[in-house]
This record gives structure tokens, sequence and C-alpha cells, in this order.
């Protein structure tokens, strides 16, 4: 655990960011194992089907994802306020909604996959591809949304080493069930799905049992389930928003697939291998706000409030700092890592696809990390509405980019679409926060 409420800001962000950022690029690593196995085992179109599913997984799975880390706010203040009654039954209200939610959105995604994918105007050459492989992560969302809860929960506490030591086991596991499934079974995309399935299975496993054997005060009984309606509006009324801003970004997504779609298997194949490099910096930079949303909902459940504004500086200037470095670093060496994802055949179309990318993305990555701290940041802070009209910019910004810039100037209009889709949300984000800044300095005089 992780009080966050004492101390030097600084230094509680950064302990508990790095076990994220860790945890983060080991997910990331085995996303990138699939995607790497599959473009070397299976072929391009392979890869650009998995790309592809990643944007619609992203719609389904990120809505979920977005609600469990919105109803974990309740329990972060709970924490910080050391009830521990509240926060046990923060944990049975977590538990609840998370299995309504998680039974509603499998129906509804399996149902509907294959007309999204058509929706979507999907190459021919791609689209078994893409659906073989969604079909599998749909059915097993239950796995998926365990983990981002339980994880959830546990940061909330303040605890993120745990389920990083969880992802470093399901990153080996991984990757030996791809190697299994892929190479030895070849079962194809199915193999990719169906590794990354049981791979976060282990993880839950992990995270419960740690759950279970060391945190007395999130260990439910029946009568914590006896729900408190109030309460368990609260957690709607930030998990709902939550889970709608990240639904509203994945539509962004999905309209810059389906934008990369008329330019063919080659494009949509070089944009996925990019994403998964760019991938790398959006998980660290995520890492900063996801660190600051713990830390501004403790310390506003304590009454911390002049140390919120001082921890958001320090989170601002820790954040740049990463993203000025990663953006050199791609800038010169992007379309290289780009390219590895690919044959030797398919390497040089890969290499230039990579290198047209980070052109247009890496110089502009101050914006992401800003964009984390303050969204993060004021949903600790119990703001839904505002993130959420951020996000509503970020799409607006994101769809132009891809329906009007794609068919003018191809592949680099589709690329323009992220800072773009960026600068949207901060034209929200800013004055925002400002008002929210003031706010906690009037607080804090009461």
């Amino acid at each position: 655990m992780n009080d966050m409420t004492t101390g030097s800001p600084i230094k509680k962000i950064i302990r508990f960011s790095i076990p994220l950022i860790i945890g983060n690029l080991f997910q990331l690593f085995y996303n990138m194992v699939d995607t790497f196995i599959v473009g070397r085992s299976i072929g391009l179109n392979a890869l650009a089907g998995v790309g592809l599913a990643g944007s619609l997984g992203f719609l389904i799975l990120g809505f979920a994802q977005g609600f469990t880390t919105g109803t974990s706010i309740p329990l972060a203040q709970a924490f910080g306020a050391k009830d521990f009654k509240r926060v046990k039954r923060s944990v049975a209200i977590n538990i609840t909604l998370a299995l309504a939610v998680t039974v509603v959105l499998t129906i509804l995604s399996i149902l509907y996959l294959k007309d999204i994918l058509n929706l979507m105007r999907t190459p021919d050459a791609i689209i078994t591809y893409a659906y073989d492989y969604m079909i599998i992560i749909f059915s097993g969302m239950i796995v998926t949304v365990l983990y981002n809860m339980v994880s959830n929960i546990l940061r909330a506490i303040g605890d993120s080493r745990t389920p990083v030591v969880a992802l470093v086991i399901t990153t080996i596991a991984n990757i030996l069930f791809d190697i299994l499934f892929i190479v030895y079974f070849k079962l194809g995309v199915a193999g990719a799905a169906y590794a990354t399935i049981l791979s976060q299975l282990i993880a839950v496993l992990i995270c419960y049992y740690v759950i279970h054997k060391d945190i007395y005060f999130l260990q439910v009984s029946r009568r914590d389930f006896q729900l408190n309606g109030k309460e368990v509006i609260h957690h709607c009324l930030l998990g709902f928003p939550m889970a709608f801003q990240t639904s509203i970004i994945a539509i962004g997504a999905i309209s810059v697939s389906t934008a990369l779609n008329t330019l063919g298997p080659e494009a949509v194949g070089g944009y996925a291998a990019a994403s998964k490099i760019d991938q790398l910096v959006i998980q660290v930079l995520m890492s900063f706000g996801i660190a600051m949303s713990t830390y501004s909902a403790q310390n506003y459940g304590a009454g911390q409030y002049s140390r919120i504004n001082l921890g958001v500086k320090q989170g601002i200037l820790l954040s740049f700092g990463v993203s000025f470095v990663f953006a050199v670093l791609l800038i010169f060496t992007g379309g290289y890592f780009t390219s590895l994802f690919g044959d030797q055949s398919a390497g040089l179309t890969l290499h230039q696809y990579g290198q047209e990318f980070f052109l247009l993305t890496a110089p502009f990555y101050w914006l992401l990390a800003l964009l984390f701290i303050l969204r993060s940041t004021l949903q600790g802070l119990n703001e839904s509405f505002i993130p959420t009209v951020a996000g509503i910019a970020e799409l607006i910004m994101r769809v132009i980019a891809a329906f009007v810039l794609t068919p003018i100037i191809g592949f680099s209009g589709t690329v323009l679409s992220n800072p773009m889709a960026w600068l949207g949300s901060l034209v929200i984000l800013i004055p925002a926060f400002y008002r929210k800044h003031h706010e906690l300095k009037l607080l804090k005089d009461l």
C-alpha cells in the first residue's frame, strides 16, 4: 500500500508510477509478442487484421476498463479518509457493477461483431483474421474485466506493485502460449487470442490471492453486498462517464481504422506496427496520469487540497521531460523499430510507414503528457463531466483528420489525427483545470 497523503508529492508520484510503468510495458510487450509472432508466422494480412481488431477491441473493452477505473475512485477516496468499512462496501459495488456491465457488453459485442467490421469497410483480405481474433477476445471478456477491476482496486489503495508482478508472470505465460498455439498448434490468429485470455486469467488469480492473503479491508462478505443506493449511484456517476469517455476515444480510433482501410492492407499493417511502438510512449505517460488520479483522489478524501496542486505541477514537469526523451529517440529510430514487425519482404514497407508516423507524431508527445495529467487529476477530484466533454472534442478532431485529411494527403492525414485529437482535448481540459485549481485554493482557506 502507498499512502499518498503525506511525504514529498513527486517522490510519491514516482514511487507509484514506476511499478505502473513496468507493468504497462510488460502488458505492451506481450501485446507486441502477439503482433510480432502473427506478422512473422502468418503474414502481413494477419498482422493488419489483428491491428484492426485492436481498435475495435478498444471500443468494447475500453468501455469496461474506463468503467472499472471510474468506480475505483470512490474506493481511493474512502481509503484516503481511512474509512475501511466504506472501502469494503466500495469493493462489493465494484464487483457487482463490473459483472453486470460484462454480461451486457459480451452479448452485444458477439452479436454485432461482423456487422461492425463490415461497417468499417474492412478489406476482404483481412476481415476473416479480424473476426477470428475478436470473437474469442469478446467471448472471454469476463477475464479482461476482472483483471482491470482487481488491478484498479489495488491501485486505489496505492498498491501498484502487485499488478506488476502479475503482469510479469502473465507476459511470460503469454509468450509461451503464443508459441504453443500459433507456431506448434497452427491455430493462427485465434491462437493469439487464446493466449491473451489465458494469460490474463493468471493475472486475475494472482491479484485475488494477494487480496485474500494480505489485505483484510479488501476482503468482502455477504453483508458488504447489501448495497447502499446512494453509494451505487456515486460509483455509477464516476464509472459511466469514464466508460463513455474511453469509448468516445475508441470511436475515434475506429474512425482512423476506417480511413486506413481505404488505403489498403499495407497502410493498415504499417500503422498497426508503428502504433505498437507508439503505445510504449502512451503507456508510460498514461502511468503518470493514473498515478495522479490516485494521488488526487486520496488527498481529496483526506482534505489535503494544497498538496494536490503541488503534485500536479511536479507531475507535469516529470511527464514533459519523459515525453521529450521519447520524441527525440523515435524521430530518428521509429522507422527501424517498425520494420521489425514484418518479414524481410515487408520490412522496407513497414520502415517507410513507421518513419512517416513518428515524424508527424513524436514532436507532439508533450501535448499527450499534459492531457493525461490534467484529465486524470480531474477524474480523481470527482470531475467526470469535463473529461467526457474533452473526449468528445478529441473524437471530433480525430474524425476530421481521418476523413478530411486522409483523402487529401493519404497516410499522413491519418497519422495527424493523433496530435490534432490531443490538442482538441486540451482546449477543454486546460480552462477546466484552471477553475478547479482555484476552487482547491478556496477550500484550503476555509
